[in-house]
């Protein structure tokens, strides 16, 4: 179980936990009146985005039953359960328009499965592939709207490469690094439908700059 400053997070149903990834993701991605959490695991960043923007409605995506009732249960128990809607559904048969589309995907592409099916199913791409992810966000994204999601650093030229093959373009970029001196380990990236300047920052886990972004969140 995680506590946060505003709701709690139980994991034990899911086969995705609560990490860093998904944090860093609900408090760095854009939101709006209308927003889709594509695979939304325990619905942590759900949470996070309903605390963040008020006028928030979120629907949270998710095709592994065991996800669907822990996020159901970590939302009944949140002040916000009446913002948030939980779907058992493949983002490639959701139907609806959105302001702004949040996903922490899977990323596993060529490497080998694991023996815990629905492990696999939350780490692997081979339910939701990276071109299928953008042609669905493509789909369900109003005109001005925008897609935030988060990769591993090897993984980035791939999300860039399928979201530029489908039309979009990048936004904004935040490289974040475990240790300052060191390579970026992962990657929060932004896109939108039409050609905007795009912003690129770096943070390192645990600096002045993360611990503004995550504040409202962690105890």
């Amino acid at each position: 179980m995680f506590r946060f400053k505003h709701f709690t997070v139980e994991q034990d149903l899911c086969a995705m936990k609560v990490g860093t990834d998904g944090v860093l993701l609900g408090a760095w991605a854009h939101g709006g009146e209308q927003v889709l959490d594509v695979g939304t695991g325990t619905g942590l960043i759900a949470l996070m985005m309903v605390q963040r923007y008020p006028e928030a409605r979120v629907t949270a995506l998710d095709i592994d039953e065991g996800a669907v009732r822990q996020a159901t249960i970590n939302v009944e128990q949140a002040e916000a359960k009446d913002r948030i809607r939980m779907v058992q559904q493949r983002v490639q048969e959701h139907e609806g328009l959105y302001d702004a589309i949040v996903s922490n995907p899977p990323f596993f592409i060529d490497s080998l499965n694991a023996p815990d099916v629905r492990r696999n199913t939350a780490r692997h791409a081979d339910t939701l592939t990276y071109a299928e992810l953008m042609e669905a966000a493509w789909r369900l994204l109003k005109d001005d709207g925008e897609l935030s999601v988060v990769v591993p650093f090897d993984y980035r030229q791939r999300m860039e490469d399928e979201a530029t093959f489908r039309g979009f373009f990048p936004s904004r970029v935040c490289a974040v690094k475990t240790v300052e001196r060191k390579p970026a380990k992962r990657y929060l990236l932004a896109f939108r439908k039409h050609p905007c300047q795009c912003v690129k920052e770096t943070m390192t886990i645990g600096d002045e700059q993360y611990r503004q972004l995550t504040g409202d969140f962690y105890l």
